[in-house]
């Protein structure tokens, strides 16, 4: 039997399809699995020994499709549903099954505020697409497979990190999804040990801002005895733009514990099972996306008229005030 799992982005989205290509391949005899998705991502599942063959958009979707009718497929197990995928099926023309994207229910909660959004994790929407080949949830959560090549040394690190660090992923691909800046340093403060900052190129602005803040604290003079009685012993290391996703995974998989907005490394924490404290803004855990199968502890501003305004993200909040981030009160027990 073979099969093609398609889902073209984004990092969080991909790795949160793991679990449905990992059945795929251990739960049904003799499976070829197959996996499609634009190239920008491969790096993702390049090393995922239940993935046979990738299949990858680059520009226009004609060399893509002429590609997939060579293998022949089975089944299709769309995990994207949009309507790329929906030609790439109707061209394709085998037996599709598609999970189903709760539209409807995202509307009424971003637009009436109105919550009828199941109790269900996307992982086991995505399972139910792939439920009438035969293949069920097998409780190992997700998967997130380092390349040897990209695993960091601790040696690479500052020697104050090397004992033990905290990881913080500061970035998102929206900025409502994502804590100002004052409040980020205020989260480092609070985290008070060694952190190392994760995230793109895009983020390195922000982190280099942290990291100047707490450096300039740490060598002033007349605050060092200050700070030092207050058991001050929060070190930044700034890693944004420096690695990497896979080698940012690898930092992520080495963390004693992961701070995170509601972004990929979330999900790749997951994968590493580390305890992680997710952070949200716009958008709500009831969406489905939570850390999956892993201990993870919610901050977030609860009660808010205006919450979510987005099943995705703004640039800026639509209302000015940003209470969603504003707001939240950044108060967590971290052993």
């Amino acid at each position: 039997m073979k099969v093609l799992v398609i889902r073209f982005s984004s990092i969080g989205d991909i790795v949160l399809t793991t679990p449905v290509v990992r059945a795929l391949k251990t739960q049904l005899p003799d499976a070829q699995v197959h996996y499609c998705t634009k190239k920008g991502f491969a790096g993702i599942l390049s090393a995922n020994p239940y993935i046979d063959k990738l299949h990858l958009l680059e520009g226009e979707l004609k060399p893509l499709l002429q590609e997939l009718r060579t293998e022949k497929f089975d089944y299709i197990i769309d995990l994207h549903h949009n309507l790329r995928t929906a030609l790439i099926k109707r061209r394709l023309g085998v037996k599709a099954y598609s999970f189903d994207k709760l539209n409807t229910e995202k509307w009424l909660a971003v637009n009436l505020k109105i919550n009828r959004l199941p109790n269900v994790h996307i992982v086991d929407r995505y399972m139910a697409a792939a439920a009438p080949l035969g293949v069920k949830q097998d409780e190992l959560g997700l998967d997130y497979f380092i390349p040897e090549q990209d695993e960091v040394p601790l040696d690479w690190l500052p020697e104050t990190h090397r004992r033990g660090y905290v990881a913080y992923a500061l970035g998102a691909q929206h900025n409502t999804k994502k804590l100002p800046l004052p409040r980020m340093i205020e989260l480092c403060d609070r985290i008070n040990k060694p952190i190392v900052l994760l995230g793109g190129k895009e983020d390195a602005a922000n982190g280099e801002q942290i990291e100047a803040f707490f450096q300039q604290r740490q060598n002033s003079q007349p605050y060092e005895e200050g700070l030092k009685e207050l058991g001050k012993k929060t070190l930044i290391f700034n890693a944004c733009g420096k690695f990497n996703l896979n080698q940012s995974a690898s930092l992520v998989r080495q963390a004693s514990h992961v701070f995170t907005h509601d972004t990929g490394l979330m999900h790749v924490a997951a994968a590493f099972k580390r305890p992680i404290f997710s952070i949200w803004g716009n958008t709500i855990p009831e969406f489905g996306m939570y850390p999956y199968r892993t201990k993870f502890t919610v901050l977030e501003k609860k009660g808010l008229s205006c919450r979510p305004c987005s099943k995705i993200g703004y640039n800026k909040c639509p209302r000015q005030h940003f209470l969603c981030m504003n707001g939240i009160n950044l108060d967590f027990y971290l052993p």
